[in-house]
């Protein structure tokens, strides 16, 4: 199956990329069934985050693969439409990972370019819903070390936190400015962090 990062849906079920069947599964809320598809199967290359708005809409980021497959954009799937892909984001300095919906209705999207590159360059990067235009860039400014972004969230603080290697790296939202790590441990390699009330 090869299950890759999860998010929550507005239906109250726990949704997971299937990376080997480049799709979504949904599972059932009590966990007391098998999931479902709720895209065709193969309609993404490499799927990585992903994200629903209030109203449905699932933005899903497409990666690179180990073995080259992939075009490093976000794809946009409207309710009820599920079999038709269509693709948002055209940044050649895009490579997704993680992606959340940010409380301005914007895609927060974490990026490492080129994916896996010892100089790769890492970043934060904003994007409006409609046209998949950048709004800003954000980075860590010398304040962390910032390498290898996955996981994102906003906390209740309204701060957009991102799990990064031995670290969690928090921004302030409203100002771009980095605050620094507020977590550090060695050989941390997250993929994905929540927060819990």
């Amino acid at each position: 199956m090869n299950p890759g990062g999860g998010n929550f849906g507005p239906d109250g079920r726990y949704y997971i990329t299937l990376r080997t069947a480049h799709t979504i599964m949904a599972l059932p809320v009590a966990l007391d069934g098998a999931g479902e598809n709720i895209l065709p199967s193969g309609i993404e290359p490499f799927p990585r985050g992903f994200a629903f708005k209030g109203d449905g809409t699932l933005f899903l980021s497409s990666g690179i693969g180990p073995d080259g497959e992939g075009d490093n954009t976000v794809v946009v799937f409207h309710r009820d439409q599920s079999s038709k892909r269509t693709p948002l984001i055209s940044d050649p300095d895009l490579s997704p990972l993680d992606l959340t919906i940010a409380p301005n209705g914007n895609i927060v999207i974490a990026s490492e370019f080129p994916f896996g590159s010892f100089d790769a360059v890492t970043s934060v990067r904003e994007y409006d819903t409609k046209e998949g235009r950048l709004v800003r860039v954000f980075s860590a400014g010398g304040l962390a070390e910032f390498r290898r972004p996955r996981g994102l969230r906003f906390s209740s603080d309204g701060n957009l936190n991102c799990v990064a290697q031995d670290e969690v790296i928090v921004f302030d939202f409203a100002s771009e400015q980095c605050l620094g790590a507020v977590v550090r441990y060695p050989r941390l390699n997250g993929q994905a962090i929540a927060f819990f009330p």
